[in-house]
């Protein structure tokens, strides 16, 4: 009795490991089927490059890379080759020219980070946009600034859109012209930013078209803020820097102990007043050695554009905007300055950044000063940009690069 007892316990405890283990293997075999089809398929579609063309000249165009885990465009011609970091905010990191193999995109020592490998280790409003920053290039929507609270919501330093992926899609590619739209949301404002950029056969710029949509209904201030940081093997002491006929302003107090400028300036392109009573041009770049860190904006531009050229190399790197918008040149100036977090001195970059509005403390501060740009409810801004290598440039005549 106690045999067939027991007989019948041990065999219905192998009916149930033998069901658990067919589940089992049931449950892997539909886990490792899902993750073909997603792999496959649904990337398959999501990049649209299994059957993309492949050509060694004319325009190339393709987002089937990653770096870092972060998918990656590459966009190039003869003369230039240009990386943009579809997965972090669609963020331009390199922008190189091929003949000298120059590169003008400012680089970070700790470079490109993918943001969804790593927690932050504090909550820090500003360290959280700062731990990621790359260099390069970053559109910044609706907050370009310190953190501040914006329509309710807490927004850190330059707002959310770059550490978070956008969407990427091939519009044209071709030997004559490639074209690419990159589409992404803010998390904490109901704002849409789409940046399509187009580079053509012999050209060494890009063209820009952003657009920029308020998806609620009520009117919203935003401050736009293209961050583009120049640096690389292209800055140097040899740099100079030309504008049109503007307006200097400097920040209205210090921004690093650094800091040489003097605080709340104002004055006519080019020369500024330092702390220690001497003047500075402002055409001239200063070296690594200048260890300075400052702010300064460029206002009531007659033009729309900059261009900022080595004298050595003469090559330039030019940027065209329209300043019925960009009303504003933010002129970050990180010559081997800003000591501590997270720069520690080791940073040697001009930043000359079409915005909206000043100065760097976001829209509060920016609704303040007059400067807010208002968005209409379920409406959209657009700008149209251009950007890239110039050629032989005379500063003498002053004119736009492009």
């Amino acid at each position: 009795m106690n045999y067939l007892y027991y007989s019948c316990i041990i065999l219905t405890f192998e009916i149930i490991l033998k069901f658990k283990i067919l589940n089992f293997i049931n449950l892997t075999y539909k886990l490792f089927a899902y993750n073909i089809f997603n792999n496959y398929f649904f990337q398959g579609l999501k990049m649209a490059t299994n059957y993309q063309q492949e050509r060694s000249d004319g325009v190339r165009i393709s987002d089937a890379w990653k770096f870092r885990g972060l998918k990656t465009v590459i966009l190039e011609n003869k003369n230039i080759r240009v990386l943009i970091i579809s997965d972090k905010g669609a963020d331009i990191s390199s922008f190189v020219y091929k003949p000298t193999d120059t590169e003008f995109m400012f680089k970070t020592p700790w470079g490109i980070r993918n943001p969804s490998l790593t927690v932050p280790s504090t909550g820090d409003s500003a360290s959280v946009w700062l731990d990621y920053y790359e260099g390069g290039w970053q559109t910044v929507i609706p907050h370009g600034g310190y953190p501040s609270e914006y329509f309710g919501a807490d927004f850190g330093i330059h707002g959310d859109v770059n550490n978070i992926p956008w969407d990427a899609k091939i519009i044209t590619d071709t030997p004559e012209i490639c074209t690419i739209e990159f589409r992404g949301r803010s998390v904490r404002s109901p704002f849409e930013i789409s940046r399509t950029i187009s580079l053509k056969a012999e050209d060494s710029f890009l063209e820009i078209d952003q657009k920029v949509t308020n998806f609620a209904e009520e009117d919203l201030d935003i401050v736009w803020l293209e961050h583009v940081a120049i640096g690389g093997n292209f800055l140097s002491e040899k740099c100079t820097l030309t504008l049109p006929k503007c307006k200097i302003l400097t920040h209205p107090e210090d921004v690093d102990k650094s800091s040489k400028l003097k605080p709340a300036f104002s004055g006519e392109w080019p020369m500024v007043d330092l702390k220690d009573g001497t003047k500075s041009d402002f055409r001239k770049i200063p070296g690594k050695s200048d260890r300075s860190l400052d702010m300064a904006y460029f206002t009531e531009l007659n033009e729309g554009w900059y261009v900022i050229k080595n004298n050595d190399l003469n090559i330039s790197w030019g940027l065209e905007f329209p300043k019925e918008l960009f009303k504003y040149v933010w002129y970050w100036r990180n010559f081997g300055g800003g000591y501590g977090y997270p720069w520690y001195g080791r940073c040697y970059n001009a930043g000359l950044e079409p915005c909206t509005g000043w100065h760097n403390g976001g829209v509060e501060q920016a609704e303040k000063n007059g400067s807010a740009y208002s968005v209409k409810a379920g409406k959209t801004i657009s700008a149209k940009i251009k950007a890239g290598v110039v050629l032989d440039y005379i500063e003498e005549k002053r004119n736009n690069p492009f």
